[in-house]
Protein backbone atom coordinates (compact mmCIF):
# COMPACT_ATOMS: atom_id res chain seq x y z
CA UNK A 1 0.00 0.00 0.00
CA UNK A 2 1.19 3.95 -0.50
CA UNK A 3 -0.41 7.22 0.08
CA UNK A 4 -2.31 7.87 -3.08
CA UNK A 5 -1.66 11.47 -4.71
CA UNK A 6 -2.47 14.23 -2.93
CA UNK A 7 -5.21 15.80 -5.09
CA UNK A 8 -7.32 13.00 -4.29
CA UNK A 9 -10.77 14.26 -2.24
CA UNK A 10 -13.07 10.80 -0.89
CA UNK A 11 -16.78 12.10 -0.73
CA UNK A 12 -17.64 10.12 2.12
CA UNK A 13 -17.87 9.26 5.05
CA UNK A 14 -19.23 12.81 5.34
CA UNK A 15 -17.24 14.97 7.44
CA UNK A 16 -18.26 18.01 9.50
CA UNK A 17 -14.68 19.07 9.92
CA UNK A 18 -13.26 19.23 13.51
CA UNK A 19 -11.59 15.38 12.78
CA UNK A 20 -10.36 14.17 9.63
CA UNK A 21 -8.64 11.22 7.57
CA UNK A 22 -5.30 11.38 6.53
CA UNK A 23 -3.79 13.43 3.88
CA UNK A 24 -3.04 11.99 1.29
CA UNK A 25 -5.48 8.90 1.91
CA UNK A 26 -3.86 5.60 1.47
CA UNK A 27 -4.18 3.69 -1.82
CA UNK A 28 -3.51 0.28 -2.88
CA UNK A 29 -3.23 -1.08 -7.01
CA UNK A 30 -6.01 -3.58 -7.22
CA UNK A 31 -4.50 -4.16 -10.88
CA UNK A 32 -7.84 -5.12 -13.27
CA UNK A 33 -10.37 -3.49 -10.31
CA UNK A 34 -8.46 -0.23 -10.11
CA UNK A 35 -7.12 1.66 -7.13
CA UNK A 36 -8.94 1.11 -3.87
CA UNK A 37 -8.75 4.10 -0.79
CA UNK A 38 -8.56 2.64 2.90
CA UNK A 39 -8.89 4.32 6.09
CA UNK A 40 -10.32 4.03 9.84
CA UNK A 41 -10.77 5.15 13.10
CA UNK A 42 -10.51 3.30 16.60
CA UNK A 43 -11.56 5.19 19.62
CA UNK A 44 -12.91 4.86 23.30
CA UNK A 45 -14.65 7.51 25.30
CA UNK A 46 -15.90 7.41 29.01
CA UNK A 47 -19.41 9.31 30.03
CA UNK A 48 -20.65 10.31 33.25
CA UNK A 49 -23.93 11.83 33.82
CA UNK A 50 -26.51 13.05 36.38
CA UNK A 51 -30.28 11.09 35.95
CA UNK A 52 -29.29 8.23 34.65
CA UNK A 53 -32.65 6.49 33.25
CA UNK A 54 -33.47 2.87 34.50
CA UNK A 55 -31.64 0.30 32.80
CA UNK A 56 -28.62 3.21 32.45
CA UNK A 57 -25.47 4.43 34.35
CA UNK A 58 -24.30 7.02 36.23
CA UNK A 59 -20.98 6.42 34.48
CA UNK A 60 -18.97 3.93 32.24
CA UNK A 61 -16.42 3.41 29.60
CA UNK A 62 -16.84 2.31 25.97
CA UNK A 63 -15.41 1.41 22.47
CA UNK A 64 -17.13 4.26 20.68
CA UNK A 65 -15.24 3.27 17.41
CA UNK A 66 -13.91 0.70 15.44
CA UNK A 67 -13.99 0.75 11.82
CA UNK A 68 -12.48 0.52 8.39
CA UNK A 69 -13.32 2.19 5.35
CA UNK A 70 -12.74 0.67 1.72
CA UNK A 71 -13.81 2.74 -1.04
CA UNK A 72 -12.76 2.83 -5.02
CA UNK A 73 -13.78 6.39 -6.23
CA UNK A 74 -12.96 6.19 -10.25
CA UNK A 75 -14.27 4.36 -13.02
CA UNK A 76 -18.09 3.71 -14.09
CA UNK A 77 -18.21 1.13 -11.49
CA UNK A 78 -17.21 2.49 -7.75
CA UNK A 79 -18.22 1.43 -4.28
CA UNK A 80 -18.12 2.42 -0.46
CA UNK A 81 -18.00 -0.44 2.54
CA UNK A 82 -17.51 0.75 5.89
CA UNK A 83 -17.21 -2.05 8.48
CA UNK A 84 -17.08 -2.69 11.92
CA UNK A 85 -18.23 -1.55 15.65
CA UNK A 86 -19.49 1.41 16.69
CA UNK A 87 -21.80 3.36 19.31
CA UNK A 88 -23.75 5.74 18.81
CA UNK A 89 -24.27 8.10 21.66
CA UNK A 90 -27.30 10.73 21.01
CA UNK A 91 -28.51 13.58 23.59
CA UNK A 92 -31.08 12.82 26.12
CA UNK A 93 -31.39 9.60 25.20
CA UNK A 94 -30.49 6.37 26.89
CA UNK A 95 -26.75 4.87 26.25
CA UNK A 96 -25.98 2.02 28.24
CA UNK A 97 -27.97 -1.23 26.92
CA UNK A 98 -29.10 0.55 24.08
CA UNK A 99 -26.49 3.08 22.32
CA UNK A 100 -23.43 1.41 23.63
CA UNK A 101 -20.96 -0.61 21.34
CA UNK A 102 -22.24 -3.79 22.30
CA UNK A 103 -25.80 -3.25 21.81
CA UNK A 104 -25.59 -1.00 18.70
CA UNK A 105 -24.13 -3.05 15.97
CA UNK A 106 -26.53 -5.57 16.53
CA UNK A 107 -29.88 -2.98 17.39
CA UNK A 108 -29.10 -0.50 14.40
CA UNK A 109 -27.87 -1.42 11.17
CA UNK A 110 -25.03 -4.22 12.20
CA UNK A 111 -21.71 -4.52 11.33
CA UNK A 112 -21.62 -3.39 7.61
CA UNK A 113 -23.66 0.23 8.62
CA UNK A 114 -22.99 1.44 5.35
CA UNK A 115 -22.10 0.14 1.94
CA UNK A 116 -23.24 0.81 -1.62
CA UNK A 117 -22.21 0.50 -5.37
CA UNK A 118 -21.75 4.08 -7.05
CA UNK A 119 -22.42 4.21 -11.18
CA UNK A 120 -21.16 7.10 -12.61
CA UNK A 121 -21.45 7.74 -16.39
CA UNK A 122 -20.03 11.22 -16.05
CA UNK A 123 -19.17 13.72 -13.24
CA UNK A 124 -22.37 15.25 -12.94
CA UNK A 125 -24.69 12.11 -12.58
CA UNK A 126 -24.53 8.79 -10.13
CA UNK A 127 -26.59 6.45 -9.05
CA UNK A 128 -26.02 4.39 -5.70
CA UNK A 129 -27.49 1.26 -4.69
CA UNK A 130 -26.93 -0.20 -1.17
CA UNK A 131 -27.01 0.91 2.53
CA UNK A 132 -26.61 4.81 2.57
CA UNK A 133 -26.56 7.49 4.66
CA UNK A 134 -29.46 10.21 4.72
CA UNK A 135 -30.03 13.17 2.72
CA UNK A 136 -32.05 14.81 5.49
CA UNK A 137 -29.87 17.00 8.47
CA UNK A 138 -26.95 18.23 8.62
CA UNK A 139 -25.47 15.74 11.49
CA UNK A 140 -24.24 12.93 10.36
CA UNK A 141 -24.65 9.03 12.03
CA UNK A 142 -21.16 8.20 13.53
CA UNK A 143 -19.91 10.45 16.19
CA UNK A 144 -16.50 10.68 14.34
CA UNK A 145 -18.11 12.41 11.26
CA UNK A 146 -19.45 14.92 13.45
CA UNK A 147 -18.16 18.16 15.10
CA UNK A 148 -19.43 16.67 18.78
CA UNK A 149 -19.35 13.57 20.37
CA UNK A 150 -23.22 13.09 21.05
CA UNK A 151 -25.71 13.84 18.23
CA UNK A 152 -28.54 16.32 19.45
CA UNK A 153 -32.09 16.04 19.74
CA UNK A 154 -33.47 16.74 16.09
CA UNK A 155 -31.13 14.40 14.53
CA UNK A 156 -32.58 11.43 16.65
CA UNK A 157 -36.08 12.74 14.69
CA UNK A 158 -34.81 11.69 11.47
CA UNK A 159 -33.67 8.93 9.92
CA UNK A 160 -29.53 8.05 9.76
CA UNK A 161 -29.10 4.78 6.76
CA UNK A 162 -31.72 3.73 4.89
CA UNK A 163 -31.26 0.41 2.04
CA UNK A 164 -32.64 2.27 -1.18
CA UNK A 165 -31.34 3.56 -4.50
CA UNK A 166 -30.32 7.08 -4.77
CA UNK A 167 -29.99 9.39 -7.69
CA UNK A 168 -27.19 12.22 -7.67
CA UNK A 169 -27.28 15.43 -10.24
CA UNK A 170 -25.08 18.22 -10.04
CA UNK A 171 -26.31 21.27 -12.32
CA UNK A 172 -23.85 24.33 -11.78
CA UNK A 173 -24.17 25.17 -8.17
CA UNK A 174 -27.24 23.32 -7.68
CA UNK A 175 -26.75 19.73 -6.28
CA UNK A 176 -29.95 17.40 -6.39
CA UNK A 177 -30.88 14.04 -4.56
CA UNK A 178 -33.82 11.37 -5.14
CA UNK A 179 -33.87 8.33 -3.75
CA UNK A 180 -36.35 5.76 -3.08
CA UNK A 181 -35.49 3.24 0.03
CA UNK A 182 -36.74 2.25 3.12
CA UNK A 183 -37.22 4.94 5.64
CA UNK A 184 -35.70 4.54 9.02
CA UNK A 185 -33.78 1.26 7.99
CA UNK A 186 -37.24 -0.86 8.13
CA UNK A 187 -36.63 -2.95 5.07
CA UNK A 188 -39.83 -1.90 3.69
CA UNK A 189 -39.42 0.14 0.35
CA UNK A 190 -42.06 2.80 0.93
CA UNK A 191 -40.03 6.18 1.28
CA UNK A 192 -39.18 8.52 -0.81
CA UNK A 193 -36.80 11.65 0.35
CA UNK A 194 -34.63 14.18 -1.61
CA UNK A 195 -32.73 17.07 -1.04
CA UNK A 196 -31.54 20.49 -3.06
CA UNK A 197 -28.35 21.96 -1.98
CA UNK A 198 -27.47 25.37 -3.37
CA UNK A 199 -24.02 26.26 -3.20
CA UNK A 200 -24.51 30.16 -3.91
CA UNK A 201 -20.54 31.02 -3.01
CA UNK A 202 -17.59 29.07 -1.07
CA UNK A 203 -18.95 30.80 2.11
CA UNK A 204 -22.63 30.29 1.51
CA UNK A 205 -24.73 27.18 1.26
CA UNK A 206 -28.81 26.74 1.44
CA UNK A 207 -30.30 23.26 1.51
CA UNK A 208 -33.54 21.69 1.30
CA UNK A 209 -34.61 18.41 2.23
CA UNK A 210 -37.50 16.38 2.76
CA UNK A 211 -38.79 12.60 2.75
CA UNK A 212 -41.72 10.28 3.73
CA UNK A 213 -43.43 7.30 3.78
CA UNK A 214 -46.37 6.50 1.23
CA UNK A 215 -47.55 3.71 2.79
CA UNK A 216 -48.08 1.69 6.05
CA UNK A 217 -44.98 -0.16 7.81
CA UNK A 218 -45.98 -2.75 10.36
CA UNK A 219 -42.33 -1.91 11.38
CA UNK A 220 -41.23 -0.93 15.49
CA UNK A 221 -37.84 -1.75 16.43
CA UNK A 222 -34.96 0.00 18.18
CA UNK A 223 -34.10 1.54 14.63
CA UNK A 224 -36.90 1.84 13.22
CA UNK A 225 -39.34 4.34 15.20
CA UNK A 226 -43.00 3.41 14.39
CA UNK A 227 -44.24 6.84 14.77
CA UNK A 228 -41.17 8.62 12.76
CA UNK A 229 -41.33 6.29 9.98
CA UNK A 230 -44.73 6.21 8.77
CA UNK A 231 -44.36 10.12 8.56
CA UNK A 232 -42.78 12.40 7.08
CA UNK A 233 -39.74 14.81 7.94
CA UNK A 234 -38.59 18.51 6.36
CA UNK A 235 -35.26 20.30 7.30
CA UNK A 236 -34.36 23.48 5.74
CA UNK A 237 -30.50 24.27 6.55
CA UNK A 238 -27.97 27.27 5.84
CA UNK A 239 -24.05 26.88 6.41
CA UNK A 240 -21.80 29.71 6.44
CA UNK A 241 -18.00 28.46 6.19
CA UNK A 242 -15.22 31.40 6.35
CA UNK A 243 -11.34 30.75 7.55
CA UNK A 244 -11.70 28.80 11.16
CA UNK A 245 -15.49 29.15 11.46
CA UNK A 246 -18.05 26.67 10.05
CA UNK A 247 -21.85 27.90 10.86
CA UNK A 248 -25.25 25.91 10.20
CA UNK A 249 -28.48 26.66 11.67
CA UNK A 250 -31.18 24.87 10.40
CA UNK A 251 -34.97 24.30 11.19
CA UNK A 252 -36.79 20.99 11.51
CA UNK A 253 -40.62 19.70 11.07
CA UNK A 254 -41.61 16.24 11.33
CA UNK A 255 -45.24 14.98 10.51
CA UNK A 256 -46.36 11.59 12.93
CA UNK A 257 -49.51 10.16 10.81
CA UNK A 258 -52.36 8.20 12.12
CA UNK A 259 -52.64 4.90 11.37
CA UNK A 260 -55.14 3.07 13.61
CA UNK A 261 -54.13 -0.55 12.27
CA UNK A 262 -50.76 0.01 13.40
CA UNK A 263 -51.55 1.11 16.73
CA UNK A 264 -50.98 4.64 15.81
CA UNK A 265 -54.26 6.33 16.81
CA UNK A 266 -53.67 10.06 17.05
CA UNK A 267 -51.44 12.47 14.98
CA UNK A 268 -48.27 14.16 16.71
CA UNK A 269 -46.03 16.82 15.26
CA UNK A 270 -42.18 18.04 16.05
CA UNK A 271 -41.19 20.75 15.03
CA UNK A 272 -37.30 23.12 16.15
CA UNK A 273 -34.76 24.04 14.86
CA UNK A 274 -30.25 24.64 15.96
CA UNK A 275 -27.38 26.17 15.61
CA UNK A 276 -24.12 24.11 15.27
CA UNK A 277 -20.97 26.12 14.86
CA UNK A 278 -16.73 24.78 14.86
CA UNK A 279 -13.65 27.49 15.03
CA UNK A 280 -10.53 26.25 14.44
CA UNK A 281 -8.35 28.13 16.87
CA UNK A 282 -5.03 26.59 15.22
CA UNK A 283 -4.61 23.62 13.00
CA UNK A 284 -4.09 21.60 16.07
CA UNK A 285 -7.17 22.92 18.31
CA UNK A 286 -10.91 23.78 17.69
CA UNK A 287 -14.09 24.18 19.27
CA UNK A 288 -17.66 23.80 18.60
CA UNK A 289 -21.05 24.47 20.14
CA UNK A 290 -24.86 23.12 19.66
CA UNK A 291 -27.90 24.30 20.58
CA UNK A 292 -31.04 23.63 20.06
CA UNK A 293 -34.94 23.35 20.62
CA UNK A 294 -37.37 20.79 20.17
CA UNK A 295 -41.60 20.73 20.66
CA UNK A 296 -43.97 18.15 19.88
CA UNK A 297 -47.51 18.49 19.70
CA UNK A 298 -50.18 15.01 20.52
CA UNK A 299 -53.30 15.13 22.47
CA UNK A 300 -51.90 14.90 25.98
CA UNK A 301 -54.69 13.72 27.22
CA UNK A 302 -55.51 10.39 25.12
CA UNK A 303 -54.27 7.34 27.07
CA UNK A 304 -52.53 6.32 23.38
CA UNK A 305 -51.42 9.41 22.48
CA UNK A 306 -47.88 8.90 20.02
CA UNK A 307 -45.32 10.50 22.21
CA UNK A 308 -42.25 11.59 19.42
CA UNK A 309 -40.01 13.24 22.95
CA UNK A 310 -40.72 12.69 26.43
CA UNK A 311 -44.46 12.49 26.38
CA UNK A 312 -47.01 13.40 24.12
CA UNK A 313 -46.69 17.70 23.85
CA UNK A 314 -43.08 17.45 26.15
CA UNK A 315 -40.52 20.26 24.77
CA UNK A 316 -36.61 20.34 25.21
CA UNK A 317 -33.57 22.53 24.90
CA UNK A 318 -29.74 21.16 24.58
CA UNK A 319 -26.55 23.13 24.92
CA UNK A 320 -23.23 20.79 24.00
CA UNK A 321 -19.49 22.60 24.35
CA UNK A 322 -17.04 20.30 22.63
CA UNK A 323 -13.56 21.44 22.56
CA UNK A 324 -11.04 19.02 20.01
CA UNK A 325 -7.57 18.76 20.19
CA UNK A 326 -5.09 16.75 17.14
CA UNK A 327 -2.12 15.94 16.74
CA UNK A 328 -1.14 14.32 13.41
CA UNK A 329 -3.58 10.73 13.49
CA UNK A 330 -4.42 11.43 17.41
CA UNK A 331 -7.56 12.66 18.83
CA UNK A 332 -9.16 13.93 21.56
CA UNK A 333 -11.71 15.88 22.41
CA UNK A 334 -14.67 16.36 25.24
CA UNK A 335 -18.78 16.75 25.48
CA UNK A 336 -20.22 19.17 27.90
CA UNK A 337 -23.80 19.08 27.56
CA UNK A 338 -27.15 19.85 29.42
CA UNK A 339 -30.68 18.81 28.14
CA UNK A 340 -33.78 20.25 29.90
CA UNK A 341 -37.14 19.70 28.97
CA UNK A 342 -40.61 21.00 30.07
CA UNK A 343 -43.95 19.87 29.99
CA UNK A 344 -42.60 16.24 30.34
CA UNK A 345 -45.44 13.40 31.26
CA UNK A 346 -44.96 10.95 34.16
CA UNK A 347 -42.24 8.02 34.05
CA UNK A 348 -41.21 9.64 29.88
CA UNK A 349 -37.90 11.75 31.12
CA UNK A 350 -35.01 11.34 32.67
CA UNK A 351 -33.64 9.58 35.97
CA UNK A 352 -35.15 6.10 37.69
CA UNK A 353 -38.22 6.99 38.18
CA UNK A 354 -38.48 9.25 34.17
CA UNK A 355 -39.49 12.10 36.33
CA UNK A 356 -36.33 14.23 36.11
CA UNK A 357 -36.66 17.17 33.69
CA UNK A 358 -32.78 17.97 33.58
CA UNK A 359 -29.64 15.61 32.25
CA UNK A 360 -25.84 16.88 32.58
CA UNK A 361 -23.38 15.02 30.22
CA UNK A 362 -19.38 14.70 29.68
CA UNK A 363 -17.69 12.93 28.01
CA UNK A 364 -14.40 12.19 27.05
CA UNK A 365 -13.51 10.61 23.73
CA UNK A 366 -9.79 10.02 22.58
CA UNK A 367 -8.55 7.86 19.76
CA UNK A 368 -6.79 7.76 16.01
CA UNK A 369 -8.53 8.54 12.57
CA UNK A 370 -6.34 7.29 9.70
Amino acid sequence: SSPAAASVELQVPLMAGSLAFATPPYSVDMGPLGTWYADGVLSGLGLVQSSPVRNDRAGLADLSNGQVIVQKIDGFVQFYAQLGAYALPQLGTQYGHLTDVSDAVGKYFGALPQAFVRLVPDDRFSLLVGKLPTVIGPEYTFDFENFSIERGLLWDQEPAVSRGVQANATLGPVTLNLSWNDGYYSNRFNWVSGAATWTISPAHKVAFAAGGNFGQTPVSTTATPAAQNNGSITVLSYTYSHGGLTLTSYLQYGHAAAHPSLDLFHTASAYGGAVLANYALSKDFALAGRAEYIATSGRRSAPDATNLLYGAGSDAASLTLTPTYTYRHLFARADLSLVAADRTQAGQAFGRDGNARTQLRALLETGIVY
